[in-house]
């Protein structure tokens, strides 16, 4: 009997993206955003738009498609998979102007808060007959001046050999390659995991829409996902990928940097790659 997996659709991908994203702002707490910084910001959004209009001569049928689009993209619950796809990637460079150490780039929508915590040298969760080519990440987080940080955190999340992420496809296990690995006194860890796949966001909701419309891809290349915390420490969120992969230079979300490419070496059961990394002062 031939099994099929499951795919995850847009829609409840989007349910979980927006899940982890309120959860997650509620923990952070609200923007402390001013009155005029409040309208300065919006003004210039609809100003962007209104020169849009006039300069591309849009018309009223394409205007009602386009707003059809946009009740179907927060009654799909995608509004986290496009912002995170098409517009977080300058909100991070914004960002990276002021911030020193490892550069960092999106978090994107899978992140899920909460994962088992594991000690310094660990292996992810993973189904007992997890696929893909065994991969162990190695590295120390230290300071700008090169001190260990003893205890920092890396929580790190990733696809699985086919491009899917725990709580966003049916047929993962809850928790499946994902883990906060606590560093040891001299702020070195070790994580034993699998080499990810290229992904395509999902394209059966109103973002694949507009992909297909625009005559766009929706891939983007396979990466490993980190944030990386100590204490007095700015955070860093970022994404290492691999060289020579697919889509590296085409990446659908436009979040690939050339300072965050891995060069894993071959070893007897697998690929194995060092990457250290430097927190700033909060």
């Amino acid at each position: 009997m031939t099994t099929t997996t499951p795919s995850p659709t847009a829609a409840g991908s989007g349910a979980n993206a927006s899940e982890a994203f309120r959860a997650s702002s509620e923990r952070r707490g609200p923007a402390a955003t001013s009155q005029e910084r409040t309208d300065r910001v919006v003004r210039r959004v609809l100003e962007a738009i209104h020169q849009v209009v006039r300069e591309e001569e849009v018309t009223y049928p394409e205007f009602q498609a386009a707003k059809r689009w946009l009740m179907d993209v927060g009654e799909g619950g995608e509004w986290p998979l496009f912002l995170d796809v098409f517009v977080e990637h300058e909100i991070e460079k914004v960002a990276a102007r002021t911030q020193r150490g490892t550069v960092g780039t999106i978090e994107g929508p899978y992140y899920l808060p909460g994962q088992t915590r594991l000690p310094a040298v660990a292996t992810l969760p993973m189904r007992a007959d997890e696929k893909g080519d065994k991969l162990v990440f190695s590295g120390q987080v230290r300071d700008l001046d090169g001190h260990p940080l003893p205890g920092a955190e890396i929580d790190f999340w990733q696809a699985d050999a086919d491009g899917y992420y725990s709580g966003f496809a049916p047929h993962l296990p809850d928790g499946n390659l994902r883990a906060v690995v606590v560093a040891d006194d001299q702020g070195r860890f070790e994580i034993s995991s699998i080499k990810p796949a290229p992904y395509q966001i999902p394209t059966d909701g109103p973002t694949g829409a507009l992909i297909s419309a625009a005559g766009w891809h929706p891939w983007r290349p396979a990466h490993l996902h980190l944030m990386v915390r100590a204490d007095g420490h700015r955070q860093i969120t970022t994404q290492l990928y691999f060289t020579g992969g697919e889509w590296l230079d085409d990446d659908v979300a436009t979040a690939t940097k050339d300072e965050l490419v891995l060069d894993p070496t071959p070893t007897a059961e697998g690929w194995a790659v060092e990457y250290d990394f430097v927190l700033e002062r909060a």
